[in-house]
C-alpha cells in the first residue's frame, strides 16, 4: 500500500514538473504588504551552465486591484560572473486603454509575463545576478513613488528556446 502511494506521488510530481519543459529558472519573491518600496531592489541569483543555446528572459509580476497605473517603469541590472554589468530602464503596459488589467488570472490577481531579453546567449558560465527595482513617478514630479501599491510578487524566469 505504501509503495503505491509513493509511486502515485512521484508520478504526480513528475507530470507537474514535466509540463514546463522550457523552464530553466523560475523564482518569485513576495513583496511585503503588496507594496513595492522604491528602496527595495529585488534580487535573483542563478547559475548558468549553458553558454551555447539561446534563451528568453522574463520579468514576472503579480498585481492586484490596488495597482493604480496603466504602465510600470523598472530599472534592471544584470551582473555577469566576470564583473560586467548591464543596466536597462524598461516600461511595460499593465492595463489596456479602457483600464482593464493585462495579464492572466480570473481573480483580482493578474500575472504578467514581461519580456526582458529575447533570443540571447549567456556569454560565459557561472553565477549571474539579476536585480530589478520600480522607478515609477507621477506625471510632472521628479520624486519617485515611495510605495508602489498593488504589486504582490516579482519574479524572474529563464526559458530555453525550442
Amino acid at each position: 500500500m505504501k509503495s503505491n502511494i509513493v509511486f502515485v506521488l512521484f508520478a504526480v510530481v513528475f507530470i507537474i514538473t514535466s509540463c514546463d519543459s522550457k523552464r530553466t529558472y523560475d523564482e518569485y519573491i513576495s513583496l511585503p504588504n503588496s507594496s513595492w518600496s522604491k528602496e527595495n531592489t529585488v534580487e535573483f541569483s542563478f547559475p548558468v551552465k549553458d553558454s551555447i543555446n539561446k534563451k528568453n528572459l522574463f520579468i514576472n509580476l503579480r498585481n492586484n486591484k490596488d495597482y493604480q497605473y496603466s504602465n510600470l517603469f523598472l530599472i534592471t541590472e544584470m551582473d555577469f560572473p566576470d564583473g560586467q554589468v548591464i543596466v536597462d530602464t524598461l516600461e511595460y503596459d499593465m492595463a489596456d486603454v479602457n483600464g482593464k488589467f493585462l495579464g492572466k488570472g480570473f481573480s483580482d490577481i493578474k500575472e504578467n509575463k514581461l519580456f526582458y531579453k529575447e533570443n540571447i546567449t549567456f556569454p560565459t558560465t557561472g553565477e549571474y545576478t539579476f536585480k530589478v527595482r520600480q522607478a515609477m513617478r507621477k506625471n510632472g514630479n521628479t520624486k519617485g513613488i515611495e510605495e508602489l501599491e498593488g504589486i504582490t510578487h516579482v519574479g524572474f524566469r529563464i526559458e530555453k528556446i525550442e
